[in-house]
């Protein structure tokens, strides 16, 4: 067959018994198809080439693409495929890294330059090479490559791109694998920051909203029945105490992660004469890592952050969950504004607390981050394994997550309003005062377990007579025990109940009144 009559528009490949009819697409198909199975075994070396055959209905021409070399591609015949390339990438994710890149990049050159390993001269080049690139980043004009692998490879090679000789001598006395987790440990340690003033804006907005209901009761549960009156502020900073916790894993882990790996390079360190507590001190860690496989091998510091994360999750998810039945009908204890609320589709009278319904279904997505971390690492060997690629997106997504989560947290909380009339009317139903009345009999010189009976049965009467407690007559009461007296009313009634609170740290008004000072003074309200 004449090469002419392959680009007909319509030709024909004959075979013994049949005629198969190829259009010109399918023609540049299988053209690609004989160019591979016929190349040459051998390449030459330098920048390797592919031959990218793109259909043509007039010329058929061949479209040659030059791929570039890979930085570590020195020993290879051949670059890998497409598909091997689009599979091991990860600059569509690391990128996120960029700044601590040239941040880290850029106090290494310091140090080469400080031992003698590079010249004065080269590592000013290299710095302001390196400015120049974080600000075509940052502008949106620096081109990403996946070719180039990963944000180190992207920078590096722009750099050499940009300032030629110079940018060569940067990665002396380092490997990608102590470069990665320098820009990682700095990345989560500035992530951390971000949290903790999240946990602290919604500590505030927490105590904020304590403050402006600082008398009102409401009933307080366990195993979701109601139990003993409490004061709203009270259970608020419950909350607050929890997130105050959650802030504190987070400092813990981020002293613990604050430990430099740059210098470990692979994984058995350099005999080159390099200053690790020069580059430690100028990215502001605590200092260099002891023990150089150790620096490149282990993720405990991300699997600390991702389970101070998680556990904050759950603290969020519990207070969304319980807003989500405060806003119910069943309850009716919290009215959110319209503007923290969404409607429905199809039912005109709908009005949904969805943020704290996402709060809650969002802890699982921090939950599941964490697991996949800690399946990722269980039973890798040392030192570094590519498999510790897959440990920057869970972080990525855990850290959008949870501060997605406190701040949506923190503005329903600025957007509710406590429906003091409704939670009123509501307070009398569960003998609330019970436990409060068997402490009126302890005070009397009962054993707590018959003070416990005793009430039990005035309970039991409640019940049949459909009342409460303070209902009762002082007859009625010394009928179930004598030690009843007069003075048992001042301990009936919830708001009677809160008022004899009085432990440390217990619902009394007293008692919660400090709590708010102190919660004053230390959030700096």
């Amino acid at each position: 067959m004449e090469s002419h009559q392959l680009f007909s528009s319509q030709s024909s490949l004959h075979y013994p018994s049949t005629t198969v009819a190829l259009s010109d697409h399918t023609w540049s198909k299988y053209l690609i198809f004989v160019s591979f199975a016929n190349k040459p075994k051998s390449k030459p070396r330098g920048l390797c080439s592919v031959r990218a055959m793109a259909g043509s209905s007039q010329t058929g021409s061949e479209i040659k693409k030059e791929k570039e070399v890979k930085l570590w591609g020195g020993r290879f015949e051949e670059s890998v495929t497409d598909i091997v390339e689009k599979f091991t990438e990860s600059i569509s994710f690391d990128k996120e890294l960029y700044k601590h890149d040239i941040m880290g990049s850029k106090a290494h050159a310091s140090m080469l330059a400080h031992q003698g390993l590079i010249s004065s001269s080269d590592r000013d080049k290299i710095i302001q090479g390196l400015d120049n690139i974080q600000e075509l980043i940052e502008a949106d004009k620096f081109k990403w490559r996946t070719d180039r692998e990963d944000v180190h490879m992207n920078i590096e090679a722009a750099l050499t791109d940009m300032i030629g000789e110079p940018a060569k001598k940067l990665h002396t006395a380092r490997s990608r694998n102590d470069q990665v987790l320098t820009d990682f440990r700095l990345w989560c340690r500035d992530a951390i920051d971000r949290i903790v003033v999240c946990i602290k804006y919604l500590q505030v907005a927490l105590v904020s909203l304590a403050l402006k209901n600082r008398e009102l009761i409401v009933p307080g549960y366990t195993h979701l029945q109601r139990a003993q009156p409490v004061l709203l502020p009270h259970l608020l900073l419950a909350y607050v105490e929890q997130l105050e916790r959650d802030a504190g894993r987070l400092h813990d882990c981020r002293d613990r992660l604050n430990f430099c790996p740059l210098g470990a390079c692979a994984l058995a360190g350099t005999g080159l004469p390099v200053n690790r507590f020069m580059t430690s001190d100028a990215l502001g860690f605590t200092s260099p890592m002891r023990n150089s496989i150790d620096a490149v091998s282990d993720r405990d510091f991300v699997l600390e952050f991702l389970s101070a994360n998680s556990i904050t999750a759950v603290h969020l998810s519990r207070l969304g969950e319980e807003w989500v039945l405060w806003a119910s009908e069943e309850f009716g204890f919290i009215t959110p504004s319209d503007s923290v609320s969404t409607g429905s589709s199809i039912m005109p009278q709908k009005k949904n607390p969805d943020p704290m319904e996402l709060v809650r279904g969002k802890s699982a997505r921090v939950i599941g981050d964490l697991v996949t971390l800690l399946t990722l690492c269980k039973g890798l060997p040392l030192a570094y394994n590519r498999d510790l690629q897959e440990d920057k997106e869970p972080v990525f997504d855990s850290v959008k997550t949870i501060i997605g989560m406190l701040e949506v947290s923190a503005e329903f909380a600025q957007n509710i309003t406590f429906n003091q009339h409704r939670i009123q009317k509501a307070l009398p139903a569960g003998h609330l005062d019970a436990t409060t009345l068997a402490d009126y009999l302890v005070k009397k010189g009962l054993p707590f377990r018959t003070s416990h009976d005793v009430v039990g049965r005035a309970v039991a009467l409640c019940v049949s007579k459909n009342c409460q407690l303070q209902d009762l007559s002082l007859d009625e009461m010394q009928i179930i025990n004598k030690v009843f007296d007069k003075d048992v009313y001042e301990y009936l009634g919830v708001e009677n109940s809160v008022k004899k609170f009085s432990s440390y740290g217990s619902t009394g008004s007293a008692c919660v009144a400090d709590q708010l000072d102190y919660w004053v003074t230390k959030l700096e309200l």
